[in-house]
């Protein structure tokens, strides 16, 4: 989902065909910075390239003449959207229709394009879309009492598009090829963050895989061994970095052990928060009198809150 960074800008990962009309989609890192004037997108997020790394594309926000929803227009390109500026089309993928329609609300926002509201037959009445850039973004605590997760906002959420409950499917890029089901099933969350290492201090994006005992992280969603297994018995309190301030870094927690605190940086505050419920969940679940099915399946759930699981 499109967030607002600490510099006011609203930030996310898009796929994007850069190669017009190839049908094929780049996952890229996207800016709208309005206080420039332009959509700016990179490899990754620029706090993890090293630094004075330039953008890989760019968009005069004056360029823009629409942006709207294009899935009847590419109908094999899920959650896909479509940015006019002069005689090219850029054509994007969210990561769900929530996020498709996100993206092209603060877009056409920031251009100051107006957008009808859905028709009744009678009349249609154009008006202005909320401004998600006077968002704040929400602040969340999480603590294990008694053995059960509490979660709690420490900052109150403002009005805007992103103050809506979410809904839909998420695509999922990152699924391991070498899983097999048995193995998918006993995944209660996995995905790809950033990390800090332990020595050099530098920041480097793994792929985290959540299951009933341990969290790991590998190089990437291809590779078969970890670099690294942490026990949940391990585990003794995961929350939102006191410290993102200081690091400079957006959805920013931490994973407290015995021997180590790790920071793990998430692409959204809605990811960083699925991550802390969701090793939360595992933490309780794991400690907890007898394991059952169904507080497996509870920490699941609480892994993703926009997925309504059975």
């Amino acid at each position: 989902m499109p967030y607002v960074d600490r510099r006011n800008r609203i930030c996310g990962f898009l796929d994007v065909e850069e190669n017009e009309n190839s049908g094929k989609f780049l996952r890229r890192y996207f800016i709208l910075d309005t206080s420039l004037g332009q959509l700016l997108w990179f490899m990754d997020n620029p706090q993890n390239l090293p630094k004075g790394e330039e953008n890989v594309g760019s968009l005069k926000l004056t360029y823009i003449s629409k942006v709207s929803d294009a899935t009847k227009l590419r109908p094999k390109a899920e959650f896909c959207f479509v940015i006019n500026a002069g005689r090219r089309k850029f054509y994007l993928q969210a990561n769900d229709q929530q996020d498709l329609v996100e993206w092209v609300s603060v877009l056409n926002n920031a251009t100051k394009i107006t957008v009808p509201k859905s028709c009744d037959g009678s009349s249609c009445v154009e008006t202005p879309l909320e401004v998600l850039g006077a968002m704040k973004q929400v602040s969340y605590k999480t603590e294990i009492v008694g053995g059960v997760p509490i979660v709690t906002a420490t900052q109150e959420q403002g009005e805007g598009v992103n103050g809506a409950e979410r809904g839909g499917l998420r695509r999922n890029h990152t699924q391991p090829y070498y899983l097999t089901k048995a193995q998918e099933h006993m995944a209660i969350k996995e995905g790809y963050c950033v990390k800090q290492g332990a020595l050099m201090k530098n920041w480097k994006r793994r792929y985290f895989r959540l299951d009933e005992n341990a969290v790991s992280y590998y190089k990437s969603e291809l590779e078969r061994d970890p670099l690294r297994t942490i026990s949940l018995k391990e585990v003794h309190k995961v929350q939102e970095c006191k410290q993102s301030d200081l690091m400079m870094r957006d959805n920013l927690f931490e994973l407290v052990t015995n021997s180590r605190t790790f920071y793990i940086q998430c692409d959204s505050p809605e990811e960083m928060h699925s991550w802390i419920k969701a090793l939360s969940g595992a933490i309780v679940a794991q400690r907890g009198p007898g394991r059952s099915a169904a507080t497996m399946r509870e920490a699941r759930r609480l892994s993703n809150p926009c997925i309504q699981r059975e």
